[in-house]
Parts: C-alpha cells; sequence; structure tokens
C-alpha cells in the first residue's frame, strides 16, 4: 500500500482501468493475457495493481514485488509470487517439482532456466484450475534477471488459462514484448480534482495554481509537494526528486530512534519483522516507541512485513543516513542474520558493514559467489566478487578476485563493469598467468563489440610455454571468435600464422594443427586431417567451429553427429545455448535435406527455447528456410535484423539463383566467397558457379569448381561439384555424372536441382523428350522438397517445352504456424501432451488447443490420424 488516499489517485484514470477490467474479464472467461503499466514514479502504477486487486472478485490474487537490494538473488521475486500456491507443487510432474525445488533453494542443485519457466507455468495453470489466478508485480525495473525472464516466459504462455498478469515498472526493457500501457500524467483539470480531495479546505488558487505546475500531473507529487517545498518557489530539479526531499523533510521531524529504525528498515529488502526488531534491539533502540513514530510519519507500514509507502522514500531514507549510520545498520542485520540459513544475505550485510578491507569478510564473499554461481545467479556472483575484490587486503587475492568478478560480469552480460574492473589492473604487476587471463577477457570484450581475436592471441602466446594446453584452446577461441566478427578482414589466416609460430605441440594431432596445415597447404592437403579432427574431441570441444568445417567440406556425417551432440547435451543439461545451437543445425540440416516441415518445426523449438531462457532468437535458420523456398519477401524481413549474420550473402545467392535473378545471386555470391578467411566458402561455391555460369563470367566459375573441388568427397559433395563442373563444360557426361552420385543422397534439393540443370540442358540441345523427363523429376523433387523457387523454374522449363507441369496442392505444413507444426509432428512421433508441453516450454492447455486447431485445419479427428498424416506434403 502506497498511500491511504489511493482511491484519489485514480481520478482520470478512466481508460487504464477500462483496459485492466478488460484484461481480467478475458482471464475470467478463461484467455489469459498481461499486461505492462509503465511510468515515472508515483505516476500511479502501484495504485492501479490495488484497484486491480479488488476488481478480481472470485480471482485467487499472488503478487510480487522487485526489491534494490534483491536483484542480485536468482528466482527471488519468482518465489515470492508463488509462495501463495505452492500448495499445488504436488500436482506437478516429479521433474518440474524437482526444478521449482532447485530455483527456490530449497533442493542443492543448478537452476534450468527452461524447466523453471514451465514448472512456474504449470504451477499457476494447477492454481487457475480452482479459480482464475490475478498475478500482481509491482516495481518490475529491481527485479532479479532470472524472475524478470521467467514472468515474461509466463505472461506469453497464459492465454490458454484463467491468468492475468498485470505488471508496473518504470522502465520496461525487459518486459518490452508484453502489451503495455505507458502512463501520462493527469491533465490540470484532474490533478485539481486529486488537490481537492486531498485538502478538506479550499486551497488559495495561488498556492493551488503553483502544486499543479510543479506536479506536472504526478498523483504522488500532488500528495507530496506540499510537504517538500511546494509552497515555495519551484527548484530545477525533476518531480521525483522533488517528491524524495519531501519524504527528507518527513523524516528530519522524527526523533533519532525512529530515524535510524527507518535506516534499518531501508537496509533490509526482506521486510522480515523478524529481522527488524532482533536489530533495533541489538542497537539500544525502544522498539516501541521507535515504530510508533516511524508508522505515524506514514514512510512505512507495519504488519506481516515492514512495507515503505514508496520506493522512493526507502531510497530517502538510506540516503539520508551517513555511512557511519548505514554501516551501523547493515552491521547489525549481519549480526541478526542466519549464518546457515541465509548465509549470501549475512555476507552482503557485512561486506556493507565494513568501513575498509577486510580478508575475513572478503573470503566469505566469494564463498558466497561460488553459491549464487553454482544456483544460476551469475549476476549476483559477478557483484559479490567485486566486492570482495575491493575488500581484499591480499594483492594476489585482489587481483584474482578483480579477474574472477570481471568473468562473472561478462558471463552476465554486464559487459562495460567488466572492462571497468580490467581497467583497474596494474599490469605492471600481474604475473604472466594473470596477464594471460586479462587478455583473455579482454579479447572476449572486444568480441561484443566486432573485434576480439588479437587480445586473445596475445594471451596464448603468452601461455605457450607456461601452459600449453590453455595456450591452444585460445589459439582455437580467436579464430573461432574471428569467423564470426573479421571475416571482412580476412583474420582467421593472421590468427593460424600466429598460432603456426607459437603453439605448443600436441599429444596428438587435433584441430589446430588441421587448422594450421589448411592455412598453410590448403583444403587438399589439409583434407584428411580436417575429417580426421572432426571425427575427435573436436566435436565436443568445438562443436561450434567444428560444424562450421563439416559444413565446408559437405560433411553430412560429422555434421550429424555434432547436431545430435549439441541438442543431446542441451537437454539433459538444460543448456539454452547448446540447445539453441543444435537445433539451428538441426533446422539447417532439414533445409539442405528437403525436408521443410522438420525444419519449421526445429525452428519453432528453438524460438521456444530462446523465449524460455530469455535469449534471442536465432535468425540464421528462418533466414535458411526463407532462401531455400524462395521467399524473397520474407528473406528481405528477416535480413533487416540480421547485419551480423554471417553467412546471410550466400543465402541470398540461394535465394536469387532460385528465382533465376542471376546477377544478384552473382554479387551476393561474390560477396559470400571474397572475406579472404578459411571457412563459409564450401557452401556458396555452388552458387557462384552457376550465377557465374548464368552471367557468362566462365574465369570466375573455373576458379569457384576448383576451389569447390580441393573440399568435397563423398557422393554428395562430388555429385554438387558435378553438376557445377557440368555448367561450365557443357559437357554431358558430367551431367550423368551429377545425376547418379546424387542418385542416392539424401540431399533431395541439389538432386532435384542436377535435374534441373540437365533438363534445361537437354531442352536447349533440341532434345526435348529426354529434357521433359528429367524436368519433371526435378519439379517433384523440388516440390516436395519445399524448394518452391527451383521448383516454379522446372514448372516454366516444362511449359517451354509444350508440357504442362505438375500441380499439388498445399502442404499440411503451409496449412499450420510454426508452433501447431511442431506440436503435429511430436505428437504424430507418439508424444503425450504432457511431453509435448516440456519440449515446447508451453503449457498442457495449450498444447490441447494447439491440437484442435490442428484438427481442424488438416480435417482430422484424432491424434491416431496424425500419426498417419504426411505432415511434410
Amino acid at each position: 500500500m502506497r498511500t491511504p488516499l489511493a482511491k484519489h489517485v485514480l481520478i482520470g484514470r478512466h481508460e487504464e482501468i477500462e483496459q485492466i477490467d478488460g484484461l481480467i474479464r478475458a482471464a475470467r472467461a478463461g484467455r489469459g493475457g498481461a499486461l505492462v503499466l509503465g511510468g515515472e514514479a508515483g505516476i500511479g502504477k502501484s495504485t492501479l495493481l490495488d484497484r486491480a486487486a479488488e476488481a478480481a472478485s472470485g480471482f485467487r490474487v499472488v503478487r510480487a514485488s522487485g526489491a534494490e537490494f534483491e536483484q542480485g538473488m536468482p528466482y527471488a521475486a519468482l518465489h515470492h509470487l508463488c509462495r501463495p500456491i505452492l500448495e499445488h507443487v504436488p500436482d506437478l510432474p516429479e521433474h518440474l517439482q524437482e526444478a521449482l525445488r532447485v530455483a527456490f533453494g530449497t533442493r542443492p542443485g543448478r537452476p534450468d532456466p527452461l524447466r523453471i519457466g514451465l514448472a512456474a507455468l504449470e504451477l499457476m495453470s494447477a492454481a487457475a484450475r480452482v479459480r482464475p489466478l490475478l498475478c500482481l508485480i509491482d516495481d518490475a525495473q529491481w527485479l532479479d534477471p532470472a524472475s524478470s525472464r521467467t514472468f515474461v516466459f509466463l505472461a506469453r504462455r497464459v492465454p490458454a488459462d484463467p491468468v492475468a498478469v498485470l505488471v508496473a515498472t518504470r522502465s520496461a526493457d525487459e518486459l518490452r514484448e508484453l502489451p503495455g500501457l505507458t502512463l501520462s500524467g493527469l491533465d490540470d483539470e484532474n490533478a485539481r480534482r486529486v488537490l481537492a480531495a486531498r485538502h478538506p479546505f479550499p486551497l488559495d488558487e495561488r498556492v493551488r495554481e503553483r502544486l499543479v505546475a510543479e506536479a506536472h500531473g504526478n498523483p504522488l507529487a500532488l500528495l507530496e509537494l506540499p510537504r517538500a517545498g511546494g509552497f515555495l518557489l519551484p527548484e530545477p530539479a525533476s518531480v521525483p526528486a522533488r517528491v524524495e526531499r519531501g519524504f527528507r523533510a518527513r523524516l528530519a521531524e522524527l526523533p533519532d530512534d525512529a530515524r535510524l529504525l527507518l535506516t534499518v528498515a531501508s537496509a533490509d529488502p526482506t521486510g522480515d519483522p523478524g529481522l527488524l526488531w532482533p536489530a533495533a534491539r541489538l542497537l539500544g533502540l525502544d522498539v516501541s516507541r521507535a515504530t510508533a513514530d516511524a508508522s505515524a510519519s506514514g514512510l512505512i507500514e507495519v504488519g506481516t512485513r515492514i512495507r515503505f509507502c514508496h520506493p522512493i522514500a526507502r531510497s530517502a531514507v538510506y540516503r539520508s543516513a551517513g555511512a557511519a549510520l548505514r554501516r551501523a545498520a547493515h552491521g547489525a542485520l549481519a549480526d541478526v542474520t542466519d549464518r546457515d540459513a541465509a548465509p549470501d544475505r549475512r555476507a552482503w550485510h557485512r561486506a556493507q558493514a565494513s568501513p575498509g578491507p577486510d580478508d575475513d569478510v572478503a573470503a566469505e564473499l566469494v564463498r558466497s559467489a561460488t553459491r549464487a554461481e553454482a544456483r544460476g545467479g551469475v549476476a549476483a556472483a559477478a557483484v559479490f566478487l567485486e566486492r570482495a575484490a575491493a575488500l581484499s587486503l591480499d594483492a594476489p587475492d585482489r587481483t584474482e578476485r578483480t579477474l574472477a568478478a570481471a568473468h562473472a560480469h561478462l558471463d552476465a552480460g554486464t559487459v562495460d563493469r567488466a572492462a571497468h574492473l580490467l581497467a583497474g589492473l596494474d599490469t605492471a604487476t600481474l604475473g604472466d598467468h594473470h596477464q594471460a587471463r586479462a587478455d583473455l577477457l579482454r579479447g572476449r570484450i572486444a568480441f561484443t563489440h566486432g573485434d576480439g581475436s588479437e587480445p586473445i592471441v596475445r594471451a596464448a602466446r603468452r601461455l605457450a610455454t607456461l601452459d600449453p594446453a590453455s595456450a591452444r584452446r585460445y589459439f582455437l577461441e580467436a579464430v573461432e571468435m574471428s569467423l564470426v566478427v573479421g571475416r571482412a578482414r580476412g583474420v582467421v589466416d593472421e590468427v593460424l600464422a600466429a598460432a603456426r609460430a607459437a603453439a605448443p605441440p600436441a599429444d596428438a594431432p587435433d584441430l589446430l594443427d588441421a587448422l594450421i596445415a589448411l592455412s598453410a597447404d590448403g583444403y587438399r592437403a589439409a583434407r584428411p586431417l580436417l575429417r580426421e579432427a572432426l571425427a575427435g574431441p573436436a566435436r565436443t570441444h568445438q562443436p561450434g567451429l567444428a560444424s562450421m568445417i563439416a559444413v565446408e567440406l559437405w560433411d553430412l556425417d560429422a555434421l550429424g553427429a555434432i547436431t545430435d551432440w549439441l541438442v543431446g547435451t542441451g537437454r539433459e543439461s538444460g543448456s539454452a545455448l547448446s540447445l539453441q545451437l543444435g537445433l539451428g543445425l538441426v533446422a539447417a540440416d532439414a533445409t539442405v535435406r528437403g525436408d521443410p516441415g522438420r525444419a519449421l518445426a526445429a525452428v519453432a523449438e528453438e524460438e521456444a527455447v530462446a523465449d524460455a531462457a530469455g535469449l534471442p532468437p536465432l535468425i540464421y535458420n528462418r533466414l535458411h528456410v526463407a532462401a531455400a523456398r524462395g521467399r524473397r519477401a520474407e528473406f528481405r524481413a528477416l535480413s533487416r535484423n540480421a547485419a551480423r549474420v554471417t553467412n546471410l550473402a550466400w543465402m541470398e545467392a540461394l535465394l536469387h539463383n532460385g528465382l533465376a535473378d542471376y546477377p544478384a545471386a552473382l554479387a551476393a555470391a561474390r560477396a559470400a566467397t571474397s572475406h579472404h578467411d578459411l571457412f563459409l566458402t564450401g557452401v556458396a561455391l555452388p552458387e557462384l558457379i552457376e550465377a557465374a555460369v548464368r552471367c557468362h563470367e566462365p574465369a570466375v566459375a573455373a576458379d569457384a569448381l576448383e576451389a569447390l573441388s580441393d573440399r568435397v568427397s563423398g557422393p554428395s559433395g562430388t555429385g554438387v561439384a558435378a553438376y557445377s563442373r557440368a555448367l561450365l563444360t557443357d559437357d554431358e557426361d558430367d551431367f550423368h555424372e551429377a545425376v547418379s552420385l546424387l542418385a542416392a543422397s539424401p540431399l533431395r534439393p541439389y538432386r532435384g536441382r542436377a535435374h534441373l540443370l540437365y533438363g534445361e540442358w537437354l531442352r536447349r540441345q533440341g532434345r526435348r523428350r529426354e529434357g521433359i523427363t528429367h524436368l519433371r523429376t526435378a519439379q517433384d523433387l523440388l516440390t516436395s522438397s519445399g524448394a518452391e523457387a527451383f521448383a516454379d523454374r522446372a514448372a516454366a522449363e516444362l511449359r517451354a517445352a509444350g508440357e504442362q507441369p505438375s500441380r499439388r496442392g498445399s502442404p499440411a505444413y503451409e496449412k499450420l504456424t510454426v508452433q501447431e507444426l511442431a506440436v503435429a509432428r511430436l505428437v504424430a512421433a507418439g508424444a503425450t501432451s504432457n511431453e509435448v508441453a516440456v519440449q515446447l516450454f508451453i503449457s498442457k492447455r495449450t498444447v490441447d488447443a494447439h491440437l484442435r486447431n490442428i484438427f481442424r485445419k488438416l480435417d482430422l479427428t484424432s491424434r491416431h490420424q496424425l500419426k498417419d498424416h504426411p505432415l511434410d506434403s
């Protein structure tokens, strides 16, 4: 409760109330939803939450609130929200029960964000089956990141449940994907009405108008400015600052004991009377009198929890206290906090109470950081380690903790903070190991800005004799980063040249040795070493780099093994990044094999994983599907947000070749192969050859054919090379070889393209009947592969030969949304609704709703029929 006069602040909020009431009505009817209320402090967001709770008759209301001092505690706010409905935990599957217990700290283990979001969703769904549920989340700008991501996950998945989610925040960066409503200030007329309700006797007109002008329509300001100097000339300060001054004015009027009690309360984010009263007694306060005085000021409300009337009030109290008073408050709270039940909170209070370096407190903070990291609280670990470094007397310990804090900040995404910590290190006093670690971190920071190889190479060189294994890992990391951020400058060769000069020998040839050989001698010489490396530990130690090389060599077996490992590891460990990368490769594999339904289902699952983990979804897999299908408008829309997709130009070349726009395909293929790096060229070379031949650039095509022939082996790769060679040589034997090699290839689109090119050649040679046979085969293969643009080329060639092309209806995957397609494929494979819900991170009710839509769109009535339905045709 922010103010006893909350009802007056609702003046002028008719539209906002109607929108909130609509959300509640929809939830009552079983159509859940979410709404984010944004606006500055004091604008009335919290009051609207209170009013929503009053309006939601028949609902169960659960609340949570972000706390500035709890931002580093993972899942703290989610625990507050779920606590009233934990009696429904036994209704959940055991693995989801376990996920919540780990998240809430009642069971040891590392939280799995993917399962925690689904567990919270199922918990709310279970509670909503008893009666509708209203979730109110206040001060969301101070939510811990883990809870914030989970709340977004929940809010996007409640439409199938009678659940309404209402969030209030000052800034909505984390919540921008949700429907929002920004509260503006009241107009002057409504501001006067608020003042009239606040003051039973008429105000002097000049005073009233001055208050209206100073408040800028902020309801809290209208109530507080009289205490903040609202009767004086206005000062150049923001409305929240003026309001804070009003709270400070109230504080200044209180006795010393009441002010100290409020300082202790402001330093404790839990609002737990079981901590506040013992800490106050430890400081020698008369608790009853101090509490009575503090309550009478209206700054706090005393109940089962101690709540400030507004977050600005808490901030005003804490900042008004001097450093010594704050240290005393934190020291008392540390002394009364249970070292076993809340060791991390105790460590933090001890740290805030320390007037200077203290190795004992620093060591306790390091232990807290270890616990936080084990529970997925990387942001908390970073803060603990940074404070531990500041409190460390021993210089080596201080350096070690600073580097660890910088690493944790990088993992948490607070890159600027990591850079600041590294900038503060005295590099002249660092040993080689610490210097190398600092260089590695600088490289990773530079990577986020677009160039990170040079510091990492420097670190690898430094460790070449001290730590050979680490040095080799650093060189490989520099190669991988360079592929992503340095392609335009051809820096991969530079990194490998440095590795060739400085990398210590390995016990047995590995991926780095293969890459060094590639850089020195080319693909034809290095190909056996690369294939051997792909069959070894590189699959699991450097899966991203290994997958790029597998694609470059057209090695489908190696790529499939890497994909299976990434997906399996991601599911088992809960690693969202591994699962995203693995599913992205599943989509790529399905696309090149001509299985668009499987590709789109993988895209849907990857998006679900990204959403559950609070990560951006991959773009390249959706671009690849759009390019392979010849969807120009879709490709262009996606590519607007794909500036850093490494192989974007290759996909563009594939798209334009399918559309027979050969000049555009040539320009894109040249861009895809002109970066002078070693990788991400192989798949673009066939596109470059076809476009160059069509644009009468035989020299360009010949060079590209030589590069492609150096890379490929096996029927699929050599078959593609054969039809590419046939385009250049105009030799029918090469077309025969291509069709023969690709006959058993799993790459249906490329098999179809071989028949298309051969059919086109035969028609031009006047061998119409033979050409028609190949063109019909091409149309069938390309249509069933989802390669719509290439299929249209085959159809156009058939018409030119005087034949009517085949007509096919829309495939099943065209009738379904990508999430419906993912559900349909899983159910068709025998998965239950619960199993589908787990894999796609949606509620069982949502799965059942999707199934109803699927049955309607495909004219089916049962799961059994779905199993027999050709979803990819």
